[in-house]
């Protein structure tokens, strides 16, 4: 087997094997909201077998976001969503992580249109 396959320890956690998912922007939020659509996307890739699964960039101020569409965790709003996906991508064996951010000067919160 392919050391690809094979379980990691990083501290006290253990991959399943040594495929992660990178944090992909997808701006598909409502108000910083997770939704079914990213419960979906998430967690496809924890169904298909990646070990990692990092949710895509989270802002943690509303005036930080990239994008409107961005996810949001700067309210505890917010958790039970987050909560939701990251129980169904442990359900599946795989890990999830989270991108934590704040976009600065050149955040972006309001369309722009």
């Amino acid at each position: 087997m392919s050391i690809l396959y094979s379980p990691v320890a990083i501290r006290n956690i253990t991959l399943k094997n040594r495929l992660a998912m990178s944090p992909m922007c997808q701006y598909s939020a409502k108000d910083g909201f997770v939704s079914d659509w990213h419960l979906v996307h998430y967690g496809t890739r924890a169904t298909g077998g990646a070990g990692l699964i990092i949710v895509e960039a989270t802002a943690v101020r509303p005036e930080g976001r990239i994008t409107p569409g961005d996810l949001g965790l700067w309210s505890d709003e917010h958790i039970a969503g987050l909560q939701k996906t990251a129980d169904f991508i442990h359900s599946q064996g795989s890990v999830p992580g989270i991108q934590l951010a704040h976009a600065g000067r050149k955040s972006s919160c309001s369309v722009s249109w």
